[in-house]
C-alpha cells in the first residue's frame, strides 16, 4: 500500500493554485472539471509521479471548521521537506509569505512553519 493522494482543504482553489505553484514552485497535474469545483492535483518537481497533493474545496461546514481551528490553533495541516531550511525561509520570505515561526531546530531536525494565504498553516523541515 502507498499514499497516492494528499488533500488539503482550501478556501479558493484558484488561489492556492497560484500560491502552491508560483510561490512554493509546485507543478499542476490534474485540473479536471468536477461541477462548480475541480480536481485539482499538484506534485513536487523532484516527484513528478510521486506523491499528489489535492486543494480540496473547503465547502463542506465540517471542513471549514476543522480548517479553521487547526489555523486557530496553530498546528499545521502538512509538513513538506526542503534541503536547505535557511535558503527555503529567505526565498519564501521574499516572496512575501508569512511564517509565524522561523527555523528552529528540534533535535536532530529543524522546522518552521508558515500560512499559506489559502487558511492553512504549513509546516517545512529538514532533516
Amino acid at each position: 500500500m502507498k499514499i497516492i493522494v494528499m488533500s488539503i482543504f482550501v478556501e479558493d482553489q484558484e488561489k492556492a493554485l497560484k500560491f502552491y505553484t508560483e510561490t512554493l514552485g509546485f507543478i499542476k497535474k490534474h485540473d479536471v472539471p468536477t461541477g462548480e469545483y475541480r480536481w485539482l492535483t499538484l506534485v513536487s518537481p523532484e516527484g513528478q509521479e510521486g506523491t499528489e497533493l489535492l486543494l480540496e474545496p473547503n465547502q463542506h461546514p465540517a471542513a471549514k471548521d476543522y480548517q479553521k481551528k487547526l489555523f486557530e490553533d496553530g498546528i499545521p495541516v502538512t509538513m513538506f521537506g526542503v534541503d536547505d531550511i535557511q535558503n527555503e525561509y529567505e526565498r519564501l520570505q521574499n516572496l512575501g509569505v508569512k511564517f509565524i515561526m522561523e527555523p528552529t531546530k528540534m533535535g536532530d531536525m529543524t522546522i518552521a512553519i508558515f500560512d499559506d494565504t489559502c487558511g492553512n498553516l504549513i509546516q517545512i523541515i529538514q532533516q
